[in-house]
């Protein structure tokens, strides 16, 4: 249950290593939707592209290949741009992927109910795991040594810093106490950083109006 312990962080490596970095933290204590959460109309921001860009060099600097590993914000445009709409999986996650698109900005939500610890952003030494699906099975599996990600206290939360997340965290249509967090390089203006983050308030609390929901940048 999120309290006062709960404290999403970045450590002081990845400010010395990517110092344009920014991201908002979004906590949701309390989420019960009384009213239907509808995603939002897509209309990808101006500076979508470019962004992009900006995260595949990011992903080059710790040694992926955005080729083969997309952010998550290059996969959603790519997707969007060829089938004219996004896949629907569920109203959490069909309303922050909309808004990824429309902020132009990588989204992540999880349920914090499963986390243990608090949520930080670290390089991976490459022994920490992972749950993930693979041919229909659950398994583990670890991350490249020096690989971006975000992780808790059990292991990694999101692989290559917004590519894949876990499955132990992910959200589900009867998740209460929520995360969220979004990412942001130049040539996104720190602004709109903040101004996608009330978006997102807004949605959730449209739903859900008794929701007690925070937001904080995190910053060096």
């Amino acid at each position: 249950m999120l309290d006062s312990s709960f404290r999403p962080h970045v450590l002081p490596v990845i400010w010395e290593r990517f110092p344009s970095y920014r991201a908002l933290s979004v906590t949701v204590k309390g989420y019960v939707s009384t009213l239907p959460l509808v995603a939002p109309k897509i209309e990808c921001a101006a500076w979508c592209e470019k962004h992009i860009e900006a995260w595949r060099e990011a992903y080059r600097q710790f040694g992926a290949t955005p080729k083969k590993t997309s952010p998550s914000l290059e996969s959603l445009f790519k997707r969007y741009k060829r089938d004219g709409a996004l896949p629907v999986i569920n109203d959490l996650v069909d309303t922050y992927n909309a808004l990824s698109l429309n902020w132009g900005a990588p989204f992540g939500g999880e349920d914090a109910e499963h986390y243990r610890g608090s949520p930080y952003l670290a390089v991976a030494d490459g022994t920490e795991l992972f749950d993930t699906m693979r041919d229909g099975e659950l398994v583990n599996e670890s991350p490249d040594i020096g690989e971006v990600v975000w992780r808790d206290d059990m292991g990694v939360t999101c692989r290559r810093w917004n590519w894949r997340q876990c499955r132990r965290t992910g959200l589900t249509s009867n998740s209460q106490d929520l995360w969220f967090v979004i990412d942001r390089l130049v040539p996104m203006p720190i602004d709109d950083l903040i101004k996608a983050g009330e978006a997102l308030r807004d949605s959730l609390l449209s739903a859900s109006p008794q929701a007690q929901i925070n937001l904080e940048l995190l910053a060096p």
